[in-house]
C-alpha cells in the first residue's frame, strides 16, 4: 500500500508542478512525457458464509500493470485463499453465485508465479489474531477494461475459510467463501 500511496503522491505532485507554470518557455525540440491513463477501483468485501468479513480490494491499472492492494477486518486468523472468480455476482449467501475460479488460459490450479495457475490464483492472505490482513500483488498478466481475455472487469473477488494449498485441483482446497466483492467497471 505504500507503494501505491507513494505513487499516488508522486502523481499529484507531478500533476501540481505541472499546473504552475515555468519561467522559460519549452523549446521545440524538447520531449513532451504522455501520461498514460490510469484506472483505479475500490470494490468492498461483502461477509458471506455467515462471516464477519469485511474489507476493501483496490485495483490500480498503470503502465507497469495492474496492483492488487486488498485489506480485510474481521476476519478470523491464520491464512486465507484469495482468487478472482468467473462471474462478478456475490448475491449468493456462500458466493457460489461468482463460478469458479477465473481460469481464461485454462491452465491447471497452482501458485502464482509458478507455472502453471489459473490468473484468478492470487495467493493466501495472513490475518493476524486482531482480524486483519493485507495482501498486495503486481501484473501485467491483468487489465482492468478493454474486454479482453484477461480483463478483470466482471470478475468477483473472494476470500476463502482456508489457506490455498496450491495443489489440490481445480480449486487449492481453499474452503468455504467468507467474503465477496464484485470487480465492476465504475
Amino acid at each position: 500500500m505504500k507503494k501505491i500511496l507513494g505513487f499516488l503522491l508522486v502523481l499529484g505532485a507531478a500533476s501540481f508542478v505541472g499546473g504552475c507554470g515555468s519561467q522559460e518557455p519549452a523549446s521545440e525540440d524538447a520531449a513532451v512525457p504522455s501520461a498514460e491513463p490510469i484506472r483505479r477501483l475500490d470494490t468492498v468485501l461483502e461477509s458471506k458464509s455467515g462471516s464477519e468479513l469485511t474489507g476493501i480490494a483496490m485495483f490500480i491499472q498503470d503502465s507497469a500493470g495492474v496492483s492488487l492492494q486488498l485489506n480485510i477486518e474481521n476476519s478470523p486468523p491464520g491464512e486465507h485463499a484469495v482468487h478472482i472468480h468467473e462471474i462478478g455476482d456475490c448475491s449468493a449467501d456462500d458466493a457460489s453465485s461468482a463460478g469458479g475460479h477465473w481460469n481464461p488460459t485454462v491452465e491447471d490450479h497452482g501458485k502464482w508465479g509458478e507455472a502453471p495457475h489459473h490468473l484468478g490464483d492470487v495467493g493466501n492472505i495472513t490475518v493476524g489474531e486482531d482480524g486483519m490482513g493485507a495482501l498486495s500483488l503486481t501484473t501485467d498478466r491483468w487489465t482492468l477494461g478493454g474486454g479482453a481475455d484477461n480483463d478483470i472487469y466482471g470478475k468477483a473477488i473472494i476470500v476463502h475459510a482456508d489457506p490455498d494449498d496450491f495443489t489440490s485441483q481445480p480449486t487449492g482446497a481453499a474452503g468455504g467463501r467468507i467474503g465477496c466483492a464484485v470487480i465492476q467497471q465504475p
